[in-house]
Protein backbone atom coordinates (compact mmCIF):
# COMPACT_ATOMS: atom_id res chain seq x y z
CA UNK A 1 0.00 0.00 0.00
CA UNK A 2 2.44 2.26 0.90
CA UNK A 3 4.38 2.06 -2.68
CA UNK A 4 0.98 2.85 -4.25
CA UNK A 5 0.13 5.67 -2.33
CA UNK A 6 2.27 8.45 -3.92
CA UNK A 7 1.57 11.16 -1.65
CA UNK A 8 3.03 9.53 1.10
CA UNK A 9 5.69 7.83 -1.00
CA UNK A 10 7.04 11.42 -1.75
CA UNK A 11 6.76 13.05 2.13
CA UNK A 12 8.51 10.29 3.39
CA UNK A 13 11.61 10.59 0.52
CA UNK A 14 13.48 13.37 -0.39
CA UNK A 15 12.99 16.80 0.24
CA UNK A 16 9.45 15.06 0.58
CA UNK A 17 7.89 17.92 -2.13
CA UNK A 18 4.21 17.39 -3.61
CA UNK A 19 2.41 19.09 -6.05
CA UNK A 20 -1.28 18.79 -6.34
CA UNK A 21 -4.40 20.44 -7.77
CA UNK A 22 -7.68 20.82 -6.74
CA UNK A 23 -11.01 19.63 -7.76
CA UNK A 24 -14.04 21.44 -6.94
CA UNK A 25 -16.31 20.83 -10.42
CA UNK A 26 -17.91 17.14 -10.06
CA UNK A 27 -17.07 14.74 -12.90
CA UNK A 28 -14.81 11.77 -13.41
CA UNK A 29 -13.22 13.02 -16.48
CA UNK A 30 -12.15 16.44 -15.18
CA UNK A 31 -10.69 14.15 -12.02
CA UNK A 32 -8.68 12.05 -14.74
CA UNK A 33 -7.72 15.27 -16.54
CA UNK A 34 -6.24 16.88 -13.67
CA UNK A 35 -4.50 13.52 -12.67
CA UNK A 36 -2.93 13.17 -15.86
CA UNK A 37 -1.31 16.88 -15.72
CA UNK A 38 1.28 16.08 -13.96
CA UNK A 39 0.34 16.12 -10.07
CA UNK A 40 1.32 14.15 -7.31
CA UNK A 41 -2.08 14.27 -5.54
CA UNK A 42 -5.79 15.51 -6.60
CA UNK A 43 -8.30 17.14 -3.23
CA UNK A 44 -11.38 16.23 -3.75
CA UNK A 45 -12.98 19.25 -2.12
CA UNK A 46 -16.52 18.57 -0.51
CA UNK A 47 -16.91 21.15 1.53
CA UNK A 48 -16.28 24.24 -0.81
CA UNK A 49 -16.72 22.36 -4.18
CA UNK A 50 -20.00 20.78 -5.68
CA UNK A 51 -19.09 17.65 -4.91
CA UNK A 52 -21.45 14.89 -2.90
CA UNK A 53 -20.74 11.43 -1.92
CA UNK A 54 -21.01 9.85 -5.20
CA UNK A 55 -19.33 11.99 -6.79
CA UNK A 56 -16.66 12.14 -4.22
CA UNK A 57 -16.17 8.24 -4.84
CA UNK A 58 -15.95 8.51 -8.34
CA UNK A 59 -13.75 10.76 -8.22
CA UNK A 60 -11.34 8.76 -5.76
CA UNK A 61 -11.48 5.71 -7.71
CA UNK A 62 -10.58 8.15 -11.07
CA UNK A 63 -7.75 9.88 -9.44
CA UNK A 64 -6.46 6.49 -8.13
CA UNK A 65 -6.70 4.34 -11.66
CA UNK A 66 -4.11 7.23 -13.09
CA UNK A 67 -1.71 6.55 -10.50
CA UNK A 68 -2.22 9.70 -8.22
CA UNK A 69 -3.00 9.85 -4.87
CA UNK A 70 -6.85 11.48 -4.00
CA UNK A 71 -7.41 13.36 -0.94
CA UNK A 72 -10.87 14.35 0.06
CA UNK A 73 -11.55 17.66 1.99
CA UNK A 74 -14.37 16.68 4.20
CA UNK A 75 -16.34 19.28 5.42
CA UNK A 76 -16.60 19.01 9.40
CA UNK A 77 -14.14 16.79 11.54
CA UNK A 78 -17.02 14.56 11.79
CA UNK A 79 -16.25 9.76 12.48
CA UNK A 80 -19.04 9.44 9.07
CA UNK A 81 -17.13 11.94 6.90
CA UNK A 82 -13.50 10.65 7.49
CA UNK A 83 -15.02 7.33 7.33
CA UNK A 84 -16.49 7.86 3.77
CA UNK A 85 -13.50 9.45 2.58
CA UNK A 86 -11.63 6.92 3.31
CA UNK A 87 -13.58 3.68 2.68
CA UNK A 88 -13.86 5.51 -1.23
CA UNK A 89 -9.85 4.97 -0.69
CA UNK A 90 -8.82 8.57 -0.16
CA UNK A 91 -6.74 10.13 1.98
CA UNK A 92 -8.52 12.08 4.51
CA UNK A 93 -8.28 15.85 4.22
CA UNK A 94 -11.02 17.89 6.98
CA UNK A 95 -11.34 21.68 7.97
CA UNK A 96 -10.31 23.12 10.88
CA UNK A 97 -13.86 23.81 11.82
CA UNK A 98 -13.44 21.32 14.66
CA UNK A 99 -9.93 21.33 15.56
CA UNK A 100 -9.70 24.34 17.22
CA UNK A 101 -10.98 24.05 20.70
CA UNK A 102 -8.56 21.86 22.13
CA UNK A 103 -5.87 18.62 20.88
CA UNK A 104 -8.71 16.74 21.70
CA UNK A 105 -10.42 17.52 18.32
CA UNK A 106 -6.73 16.41 16.94
CA UNK A 107 -7.33 13.01 18.69
CA UNK A 108 -10.61 12.48 17.44
CA UNK A 109 -10.01 12.73 14.27
CA UNK A 110 -7.32 10.28 14.33
CA UNK A 111 -8.95 7.63 16.60
CA UNK A 112 -11.87 8.31 13.36
CA UNK A 113 -8.92 7.56 10.81
CA UNK A 114 -7.41 4.67 12.32
CA UNK A 115 -8.57 0.98 13.07
CA UNK A 116 -8.32 -0.26 16.68
CA UNK A 117 -6.07 -0.70 18.67
CA UNK A 118 -5.33 2.99 17.11
CA UNK A 119 -8.15 4.01 16.40
CA UNK A 120 -12.30 3.13 16.15
CA UNK A 121 -12.50 3.29 12.17
CA UNK A 122 -15.05 0.65 10.78
CA UNK A 123 -13.78 -2.44 8.64
CA UNK A 124 -15.82 -3.05 5.47
CA UNK A 125 -15.57 -1.31 2.57
CA UNK A 126 -15.06 -3.49 -0.23
CA UNK A 127 -13.40 -0.35 -2.38
CA UNK A 128 -10.58 1.00 -0.46
CA UNK A 129 -8.65 -1.26 -1.52
CA UNK A 130 -8.93 -1.54 -5.15
CA UNK A 131 -7.28 2.17 -4.86
CA UNK A 132 -3.85 0.72 -3.44
CA UNK A 133 -3.10 -1.44 -6.30
CA UNK A 134 -5.83 -4.34 -5.50
CA UNK A 135 -4.12 -5.41 -2.30
CA UNK A 136 -6.60 -8.39 -0.26
CA UNK A 137 -8.96 -7.28 2.41
CA UNK A 138 -6.67 -8.30 4.87
CA UNK A 139 -3.74 -6.43 3.53
CA UNK A 140 -5.52 -3.48 3.66
CA UNK A 141 -6.70 -4.17 7.27
CA UNK A 142 -3.18 -4.78 8.51
CA UNK A 143 -1.44 -1.66 6.38
CA UNK A 144 -3.64 0.97 6.48
CA UNK A 145 -2.82 2.20 9.91
CA UNK A 146 0.96 3.02 8.65
CA UNK A 147 -0.38 4.00 4.97
CA UNK A 148 -2.44 6.43 4.86
CA UNK A 149 -1.83 9.99 5.73
CA UNK A 150 -3.87 11.76 8.25
CA UNK A 151 -3.90 15.76 7.37
CA UNK A 152 -5.30 19.03 9.38
CA UNK A 153 -5.99 22.22 7.95
CA UNK A 154 -5.05 25.08 10.19
CA UNK A 155 -7.11 28.15 8.68
CA UNK A 156 -8.68 29.34 12.31
CA UNK A 157 -7.35 31.97 15.02
CA UNK A 158 -7.43 29.49 17.73
CA UNK A 159 -6.46 26.35 15.29
CA UNK A 160 -3.02 28.72 15.05
CA UNK A 161 -3.09 29.29 18.16
CA UNK A 162 -2.85 25.55 18.82
CA UNK A 163 -0.67 25.25 15.48
CA UNK A 164 2.17 23.23 18.19
CA UNK A 165 -0.60 21.19 20.07
CA UNK A 166 -1.90 19.63 17.15
CA UNK A 167 1.47 19.12 15.65
CA UNK A 168 2.29 16.73 18.52
CA UNK A 169 -1.22 14.42 18.08
CA UNK A 170 0.58 11.04 17.46
CA UNK A 171 -1.13 9.87 14.01
CA UNK A 172 -1.35 13.64 12.42
CA UNK A 173 1.02 13.40 9.22
CA UNK A 174 0.66 17.15 7.89
CA UNK A 175 -0.24 20.49 9.06
CA UNK A 176 -1.72 22.34 5.97
CA UNK A 177 -2.00 26.25 6.05
CA UNK A 178 -5.47 27.53 4.72
CA UNK A 179 -3.93 31.43 3.54
CA UNK A 180 -7.45 32.85 2.48
CA UNK A 181 -9.40 31.88 5.65
CA UNK A 182 -6.67 32.10 7.96
CA UNK A 183 -6.18 35.30 6.96
CA UNK A 184 -10.24 36.32 7.51
CA UNK A 185 -9.86 34.54 10.76
CA UNK A 186 -6.95 36.68 12.16
CA UNK A 187 -8.40 39.91 10.76
CA UNK A 188 -6.04 40.07 7.62
CA UNK A 189 -7.82 38.60 4.52
CA UNK A 190 -5.89 38.51 1.02
CA UNK A 191 -7.15 41.55 -0.65
CA UNK A 192 -6.15 41.82 -4.67
CA UNK A 193 -3.19 38.87 -4.04
CA UNK A 194 -1.93 40.77 -1.26
CA UNK A 195 -0.74 39.31 1.80
CA UNK A 196 -0.65 41.32 5.40
CA UNK A 197 2.47 40.91 6.88
CA UNK A 198 0.93 39.27 9.86
CA UNK A 199 -0.40 36.71 7.89
CA UNK A 200 2.76 36.02 6.61
CA UNK A 201 4.18 35.34 10.38
CA UNK A 202 1.03 33.15 10.87
CA UNK A 203 1.72 30.83 8.01
CA UNK A 204 5.51 30.69 8.97
CA UNK A 205 4.12 29.63 12.58
CA UNK A 206 2.45 27.02 11.11
CA UNK A 207 5.14 25.57 8.78
CA UNK A 208 7.60 26.38 12.02
CA UNK A 209 5.32 23.74 14.19
CA UNK A 210 4.81 20.85 11.76
CA UNK A 211 8.89 21.09 11.43
CA UNK A 212 9.78 20.85 14.89
CA UNK A 213 7.32 18.00 15.34
CA UNK A 214 8.60 16.01 12.40
CA UNK A 215 5.41 16.50 10.63
CA UNK A 216 5.29 17.58 6.91
CA UNK A 217 3.43 21.23 6.29
CA UNK A 218 1.60 21.97 2.83
CA UNK A 219 -0.09 25.16 1.95
CA UNK A 220 -2.97 25.92 -0.45
CA UNK A 221 -1.19 28.19 -3.22
CA UNK A 222 -3.25 29.45 -6.34
CA UNK A 223 -0.18 29.73 -9.09
CA UNK A 224 2.70 27.63 -9.91
CA UNK A 225 4.38 30.61 -8.93
CA UNK A 226 3.40 31.50 -5.85
CA UNK A 227 3.62 26.99 -5.22
CA UNK A 228 7.21 27.93 -6.27
CA UNK A 229 8.01 30.20 -3.69
CA UNK A 230 6.50 28.50 -0.99
CA UNK A 231 8.67 24.56 -1.57
CA UNK A 232 11.81 27.26 -1.59
CA UNK A 233 10.46 28.25 2.12
CA UNK A 234 10.33 24.65 2.52
CA UNK A 235 6.61 23.35 2.41
CA UNK A 236 6.53 20.09 1.36
CA UNK A 237 2.37 19.70 0.11
CA UNK A 238 1.72 22.70 -2.50
CA UNK A 239 -1.21 22.83 -4.68
CA UNK A 240 -0.78 24.66 -7.85
CA UNK A 241 -4.26 25.18 -9.28
CA UNK A 242 -7.82 24.51 -9.03
CA UNK A 243 -10.11 23.09 -11.60
CA UNK A 244 -12.54 25.84 -11.70
CA UNK A 245 -10.67 29.47 -11.90
CA UNK A 246 -8.25 27.57 -14.21
CA UNK A 247 -10.82 26.72 -16.95
CA UNK A 248 -12.24 30.28 -16.17
CA UNK A 249 -8.81 31.97 -16.71
CA UNK A 250 -7.63 30.25 -19.72
CA UNK A 251 -11.16 30.82 -21.73
CA UNK A 252 -11.06 34.20 -21.04
CA UNK A 253 -7.44 34.67 -21.91
CA UNK A 254 -8.37 32.52 -24.93
CA UNK A 255 -10.54 34.98 -26.33
CA UNK A 256 -8.92 38.12 -25.43
CA UNK A 257 -6.10 37.25 -27.80
CA UNK A 258 -8.64 36.09 -30.49
CA UNK A 259 -10.20 39.64 -30.30
CA UNK A 260 -6.65 40.98 -30.39
CA UNK A 261 -5.83 44.37 -29.72
CA UNK A 262 -7.92 47.55 -29.19
CA UNK A 263 -6.56 49.09 -32.36
CA UNK A 264 -7.45 45.53 -34.45
CA UNK A 265 -11.17 45.91 -32.55
CA UNK A 266 -11.31 49.45 -33.60
CA UNK A 267 -10.33 48.77 -36.90
CA UNK A 268 -12.85 45.82 -37.59
CA UNK A 269 -15.49 48.42 -36.13
CA UNK A 270 -14.84 50.93 -38.55
CA UNK A 271 -15.00 48.61 -41.38
CA UNK A 272 -18.21 47.44 -40.10
CA UNK A 273 -19.94 50.73 -40.31
CA UNK A 274 -18.49 51.30 -43.43
CA UNK A 275 -20.19 48.28 -44.61
CA UNK A 276 -23.54 48.83 -43.43
CA UNK A 277 -23.80 52.25 -44.90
Amino acid sequence: MQAANRLQKALRTGSGLSFGAWQVLPGTNVSRILARSGYDWVVVDTEHGNIDDGAMHEAVAAIASCGVSPVVRIAANESWMVKRALDSGGICFPTSSNLHRSTDDAEQLVRSAKFPPAGQRGFGSPFAMERFGGVSQTEYLKQANDSLITIVQIETRDALQNAEKIAKVPGIDVLFCGPFDLGNNIGHPILEGTMHDELKKAITKIQRAAKQNNKASGIYATSGDQAREYADQGFQMISCATDAPSLASSMQSAVTSARGSYVHSAINMAKGAIQSK
